[in-house]
């Protein structure tokens, strides 16, 4: 299963991931107009900054994931290779799935009473917000793939898992 892949050491905390991720799940799919709409749409992937580093917070996909464990609707399952799916018609905007995720990659959306988290751009070649980061601090592919780009290149993995 494909996922998206941080490198610490690259990030600049530039954000451009979490902009182009809002504008993907606007209605309206256009820069600066997502802040018009009802409700504003909000990225499914944050950059957060502890002094100079800046790390990427996004759904890793879990094989044991506590957000599908905490879920009474069913709204969050697993998708036929694995990936972590969320199903926004089944959530009742319980947030238990916000509560129980250990990456805080699930996020509550107020103002639709509903949950969010990153779906990988479903239907795309490869997410938004890699294709956005110039920096190559997020990548997209599987584990092994992952590992023979970076064999060698003196960088830790920043995948949790």
């Amino acid at each position: 299963m494909k996922r998206i892949y941080f490198r610490v050491e690259y990030c600049d905390g530039c954000r451009a991931c979490e902009t182009v991720c809002r504008e993907r799940h606007s209605g309206s799919r256009v820069l600066f107009m997502d802040r018009e709409e009802e409700p504003v749409s909000s990225a499914r992937i944050t950059v957060e900054r502890q002094g100079g580093t800046y790390w990427a917070v996004v759904c890793q996909h879990c094989a044991e994931a506590p957000c599908v464990g905490a879920c009474m609707t069913g709204a969050m399952q697993y998708g036929d290779e694995g990936e972590v799916i969320h199903r926004v018609d089944r959530c009742v905007g319980c947030w238990m799935c916000v509560m129980v995720c250990p990456f805080g990659a699930v996020l509550p959306q107020p103002e639709e009473r509903k949950a969010a988290k990153c779906d990988c751009c479903a239907g795309e070649r490869r997410p938004a917000c890699v294709a956005a980061c110039s920096r190559q601090a997020l990548w997209y592919g599987s584990p092994e793939e992952f590992e023979e780009k970076t064999a060698g290149d003196g960088h830790a993995l920043s995948h949790y898992r």
